[in-house]
């Protein structure tokens, strides 16, 4: 992945998930806020964070235990299958945090000694706070719906995180703008 592309995607998705928020949709506030506890949405996003997980498993070489593929890919497996049965409660969030971590690496692999754009660090801070969120949520999914509670009480602060996911989203796309 290019650096132009690593910056321009974490922006876009940023105005994607923000506008709906600084534009105060019902729709949208109500999808957000069933998000942590939908079981269909765990499933999907729970199941492609597996399969992304699996695959990388699959195309591990010998120096990363690459000749134990198989058995770490048959342990995952029945891992994966087994979170649908006895951890239902927060797939999704989990599944979310899953995909941030496994979706951080071609992102800071496009800023890697790339020090001549000094414009990466704000794509690579957005990918690092990201991460650690991932990895808090990850640890206890129940915060994420705390959180949503906590953002929609008042009209004010949803629009509030709408206008900086936009208004940060704007910037990064200016900055994958002027990195080209």
């Amino acid at each position: 992945m290019s650096l132009f592309a690593a910056s321009l995607f974490p922006g876009l998705l940023l105005i994607a998930l923000g506008a709906p928020l600084l534009l105060d949709a019902t729709g949208a506030k109500a999808a957000i806020r069933a998000f942590p506890r939908s079981a269909s949405v765990g499933y999907v996003v729970f199941s492609a964070a597996a399969a992304w997980f699996l695959y990388n498993i699959l195309h591990l070489s010998n120096a990363d235990f690459g000749e134990y593929r198989f058995y770490l890919f048959a342990g995952f497996a029945a891992v994966a299958i087994l979170a649908f049965k006895c951890v239902p409660d927060f797939l999704g969030v989990r599944g979310a945090s899953a995909l941030v971590l496994l979706a951080a690496e071609p992102f800071l692999g496009a800023a890697y000694m790339r020090y001549d754009h000094p414009l990466r660090l704000f794509m690579v801070s957005l990918v690092y706070v990201a991460i650690s969120l991932a990895i808090w949520l990850g640890a206890q999914p129940w915060r994420l719906r705390d959180f949503f509670n906590w953002l929609f009480a008042r009209t004010g602060r949803s629009r509030g995180l709408g206008g900086l996911l936009v208004a940060y989203g704007f910037v990064l796309c200016g900055a994958a703008f002027a990195l080209r």
